[in-house]
């Protein structure tokens, strides 16, 4: 992957925040949730497995369950944020599709 460009900086995500970012999945342009705990940064498709829609309810703002999971806005399957296993909705027990990143001089960059 030659002339690739940062996805985002670390300090644009919240510590314990969720932001959309956008990277080349397969050489299409997909939207990511990217998920930020501290200096450890995960992200995955931006697409629910349930009914493969999105997960934000507006782009970018992504709803929290109270035990901080990622749930869907449109059905409410909620995410566990280490892996991106649903635990809970219509989808419990399959889980996000991950996409590497790799934290490099305070950006976060496609692995």
């Amino acid at each position: 992957l030659l002339n690739q460009e940062p996805l985002l900086s670390l300090d644009s995500i919240p510590d314990g925040g969720l932001v959309e970012a956008t990277a080349r999945v397969d050489g299409e342009p997909e939207s990511l949730v990217v998920h930020r705990q501290g200096d450890v940064v995960r992200a995955w498709l931006n697409v629910c497995p349930h009914a493969g829609r999105r997960l934000d309810w507006a782009p970018g703002q992504f709803l929290r369950s109270r035990e901080g999971q990622l749930v869907c806005a449109a059905h409410g399957a909620a995410f566990e944020l280490e892996g991106g296993l649903c635990v809970s909705g219509p989808c419990r027990g399959d889980a996000l599709r991950a996409v590497p990143v790799a934290v490099r001089d305070g950006q976060v960059w496609p692995a």
